[in-house]
């Protein structure tokens, strides 16, 4: 008897560790796109337009590396296909545009799905904060908890607040 619940248990991790390693997958692609998305935030905070036209790039690449398979949920998986593509136009439209203007409303979309992304799927590695500018009604993802504003850079550049904190 206790070889067969021996043999039951082993089987089943056996069956379990492929799902794991999936959302292991999931988890550090996303990542590594949250980490380009904030790349990105800092350039346009620090007003630097070359700067967020090269990362809008390599945020294009790094939003399409991540798995189709392996979300917890099926939610999940329809949330991350919704708002990638929104990434995905954000970031090469703003790879295009080599004004700050330009390329600072091409961010906002971009945000706009970031905060749902965070929000929704937990996966951040690192405490991410929601912020919130209420000049320009902007609310963009931070991986500091000072502010630093994307869509005004050095005009205001601390102008806002954080509105949640998604723990790691």
């Amino acid at each position: 008897m206790n070889k067969i619940i021996l043999c039951l248990s082993l089987l089943f991790c056996a069956a379990v560790q492929p799902s794991q390693a999936q959302n292991a997958a999931v988890s550090a692609s996303f990542n590594k796109s949250l980490n380009g998305y904030y790349a990105l935030k800092n350039a346009l905070a620090t007003d630097k337009p070359a700067e967020a036209q090269k990362i809008a790039t390599a945020l294009q690449a790094a939003v399409k590396s991540v798995p189709h398979t392996g979300f917890a949920t099926d939610a999940q998986h329809h949330l991350w296909m919704e708002q990638s593509a929104i990434l995905l136009q954000g970031s090469a439209s703003l790879a295009a545009h080599p004004d700050l203007e330009s390329q600072r409303k091409d961010f906002r979309g971009m945000s706009e799905a970031m905060v749902k992304l965070v929000t929704e799927l937990k996966i951040n590695a690192k405490n991410a904060f929601v912020q919130y500018c209420p000049m320009g009604k902007y609310t963009w993802v931070n991986e500091v908890k000072e502010v630093q504003n994307p869509f005004y850079g050095s005009q205001m550049y601390d102008c806002g607040e954080v509105k949640a904190t998604i723990a790691k």
